[in-house]
């Protein structure tokens, strides 16, 4: 088991010219690899935005919202809501048995396809990913840091305030700040 704590934002549509920019070549930390394209399939959960269950790429996720930590104010154009999340992750040796072809495609399962990029500043992972979700395109970014027992909390919070001081792009604020859980509740 994990525990992380965790900020996002979406909006709808492509990520603006200037956000990408900016995340590829003028924000702080480290590029982890090159874009990562896959497809995750989430287990709609409806009124329920404190439970994400998703297959992925050979895994079983299953996150479960520990606390709602507040509102915070990163910069004048960042505000969001900080959460603490505990994740378990069960992986298929195989591979195979864990995204059965029974469940693509159908309800209660939705597909997420997406294209993400990652970097990591100090202990916080952050990341811009492209969303698309029955055929509707959406955009995200997102912080997470592994924690211990409450610690890490003014270090994540110091982190992320340093990279919001670079950002290029609209407005991030809380009305479009919450878990996946919440935006698929959003967008189904």
């Amino acid at each position: 088991m994990l525990t992380t704590l965790e900020l996002r934002w979406f909006a709808r549509g492509q990520p603006p010219t200037e956000v990408e920019h900016w995340f590829n070549a003028d924000c702080p930390g480290e590029l982890m690899g090159t874009p990562e394209e896959r497809e995750d399939l989430y287990l709609y959960t409806p009124r329920c935005d404190y439970l994400n269950i998703k297959l992925r790429q050979g895994s079983l996720d299953v996150k479960w919202r520990k606390a709602q930590l507040g509102v915070r104010q990163f910069s004048k154009c960042w505000e969001g809501q900080v959460e603490q999340w505990l994740k378990w992750t069960c992986k298929d040796p195989d591979s195979q048995t864990m995204m059965p072809a029974e469940v693509m495609g159908k309800g209660p399962w939705i597909s997420v396809k997406k294209v993400r990029v990652q970097r990591q500043y100090q202990a916080v992972s952050y990341e811009l990913t492209q969303l698309n979700v029955m055929d509707d395109d959406w955009w995200s970014m997102g912080f997470e840091a592994a924690i211990e027992q409450g610690e890490q909390f003014e270090s994540f919070e110091r982190v992320v305030t340093q990279v919001s001081q670079t950002y290029r792009g609209p407005d991030l604020s809380t009305e479009h700040s919450y878990a996946y859980p919440a935006w698929l509740c959003r967008v189904i």
